[in-house]
């Protein structure tokens, strides 16, 4: 996480990223530094820290590519996925059927699953990934909503 993400923002464009996900925690005006990403020709999205309630989410969601609903405290790898933190996925799905929904922190199969069936459709996972054989762990996260 940066602490000012509208200070990245023509650097990323630049570089060629197509989509710029900041934290709603870090910018002062969300819209406007969603409206300065789209401006540069980028998708956006906004995470939600896990302390952070989903509903200060809403008001943006329509001006949003994604929500990112982090499963673990940013900082780190490795740590356990907060289980509680689907809740913010099945209201988001409820209240937003289209939206890119996310999960970041604590993926394996088990968490991939049931991040799936809450609602996510978007998964990133890092450390469950590059431990062991990565291909055989990514085609384990692709079947993993087949065999829940």
């Amino acid at each position: 996480m940066v602490s000012n993400p509208d200070q990245w923002i023509d650097d990323m464009a630049s570089a060629g990223v197509d989509r710029l996900t900041f934290h709603l925690e870090s910018s002062p005006d969300c819209l406007s530094t969603a409206e300065n990403v789209k401006n540069k020709g980028m998708k956006v999205g906004v995470a939600l820290k896990p302390e952070t309630p989903v509903e200060r989410i809403i008001p943006y969601c329509h001006e949003l590519d994604l929500v990112l609903i982090m499963t673990v405290e940013p900082g780190f790898g490795g740590q356990p996925f907060m289980e509680d933190q689907l809740d913010k996925v099945r209201f988001l799905r409820q209240k937003f059927p289209l939206l890119n929904i996310e999960v970041d922190g604590g993926i394996n199969v088990e968490t991939a699953g049931k991040a799936t069936e809450a609602g996510a459709n978007l998964i990133v996972a890092g450390s469950f990934i590059f431990h062991g054989d990565v291909k055989h762990n990514i085609e384990m996260l692709r079947t993993s909503r087949t065999s829940q």
